[in-house]
């Protein structure tokens, strides 16, 4: 009971120092909580971001394999369903989309176009930055609608709702255009019908030139896919889309470097601004521990309130500042990724051992209140 009432009138007497330690310890604590609720989350952040830029895994035929035929009208292709098995058996909690490709040289009245025959209710997962003017195709079975690409539609003036023929090595097919895709790359110059009329275009049934994948967009997930697959279809080169895997790794690292680095700085600015205000703090207390020596204290006793009094404001100020920082993780979250960041419970414990620990590295002036002499108080020295 005494040592409470102690302790709550050093707290009293001295409000106007502490406040400023508080303060401090709340603002650090806050900013630690914000950094370390987006540290935790950046990876499926990143991951949903990354999900957006669709395929980051290819199958395809050997290099030497297809360096072979390379004379060859029919360039090597694939087993579609050994493929497609392969890849739902291997890997089916890890796929978000996969599609196999089937790549078709074929003429429109005479001129060279190609044709791209994919599973296209899979395009908007794996090609999600498509610019569709028109209405995407949602189902395998439409053998009579197609999507061409703007390049195309602008050299030969179609516009949608307009039918063509292509002709192949002596069949031909007629599509409808239901849709116009702007990429910004060569999908511009390509049509896209579903894979089985290009199967059947071709007179290549169950055949595919390559499939790609889109799967959960880290290192890790890429990479165990692809090991995953390379042993399941030996013979096939099985390779991640180095640019989508490669960038993901580099952001993540150089994120967490820049917010490991940012919380270690603020923790050295918030103990420097409590160690100046605690040292201070520590020149006005000299006479109440001369008079708490000269009435009886012990060493241990007197020094026990000011380590109590900086844990308890430790903890206040941990406690505030991760509240605060749950608001200003949203925000950042909000402003860098277009959604919240979800507070991480785990961060509480950390976030209160930190502030603990600079609120106790803060104090170590108060050390030299042990060397006070009693004696020298009472003479007013």
């Amino acid at each position: 009971m005494m040592f409470g009432r102690f302790l709550l009138q050093m707290i009293r007497g001295s409000r106007g120092r502490l406040s400023v330690a508080l303060l401090a310890l709340v603002s650090g604590a806050a900013v630690v909580s914000s950094l370390l609720n987006l540290t935790f989350d950046i990876q499926h952040k990143l991951s949903q971001e990354f999900q957006r830029l669709g395929a980051n895994v290819i199958v395809a035929p050997l290099p030497s394999a297809a360096s072979q035929d390379a004379g060859s009208p029919t360039p090597s292709l694939l087993d579609e369903k050994r493929v497609m098995s392969a890849l739902q058996k291997s890997t089916s909690s890890e796929v978000l989309a996969a599609s196999p490709y089937l790549f078709v040289v074929a003429r429109i009245s005479g001129t060279p176009v190609v044709l791209t025959g994919m599973w296209l209710d899979q395009a908007t997962l794996l090609v999600p930055t498509w610019r569709v003017d028109g209405t995407w195709i949602t189902s395998r079975g439409d053998l009579a609608h197609c999507l061409v690409g703007t390049n195309v539609a602008r050299r030969f003036s179609w516009k949608l709702g307009d039918m063509f023929r292509v002709d192949y090595l002596g069949r031909a097919a007629t599509f409808s255009i239901v849709g116009v895709v702007d990429s910004g790359d060569t999908a511009d110059d390509q049509i896209f019908v579903n894979l089985a009329a290009a199967q059947q275009l071709a007179g290549l049934s169950g055949q595919i030139s390559v499939a790609q994948l889109s799967v959960t967009p880290t290192p890790s997930a890429v990479s165990s896919a692809v090991s995953t697959l390379r042993s399941a279809l030996p013979g096939l080169a099985v390779n991640p889309i180095r640019q989508v895997t490669k960038a993901e790794g580099d952001l993540l690292h150089r994120i967490r470097l820049l917010v490991v680095s940012m919380v270690a700085l603020i923790l050295v600015l918030t103990a420097l601004c409590v160690l100046a205000t605690v040292a201070a703090l520590a020149m006005e207390r000299r006479v109440d521990v001369g008079l708490m020596k000269a009435l009886g204290g012990s060493i241990a006793r007197v020094m026990s309130l000011f380590v109590a009094e900086v844990a308890l404001l430790a903890a206040a100020g941990g406690f505030i500042g991760w509240l605060l920082g749950i608001g200003l993780s949203r925000w950042m979250g909000r402003r860098v990724f277009g959604a919240a960041i979800s507070p991480r419970w785990e961060v509480f414990p950390v976030t209160m051992l930190l502030v603990l620990a600079v609120a106790i590295l803060g104090a170590l002036p108060l050390r030299a209140l042990g060397r006070v002499k009693a004696a020298v108080i009472l003479r007013g020295e």
